[in-house]
């Protein structure tokens, strides 16, 4: 990989990390349980996105 494609998935992870960090804060803070099972399943497709970018490296 180039150095400019090394920033862009150093970028995408930093990106994805607080997206994961940011639904998981939400879905604990929410009380309705519909609203919190969607946030918990972006949740689940941003540590999915996560780990892709992981395994590029």
């Amino acid at each position: 990989m180039t150095n400019k494609e090394l920033l862009y998935v150093e970028d995408a992870l930093g990106h994805e990390t607080f997206m994961k960090t940011c639904s998981k804060k939400t879905s604990e803070k929410l009380t309705d349980p519909t609203l919190s099972a969607y946030v918990k399943e972006l949740e689940a497709k941003h540590t999915g996105l996560l780990n892709k970018f992981l395994n590029l490296l």
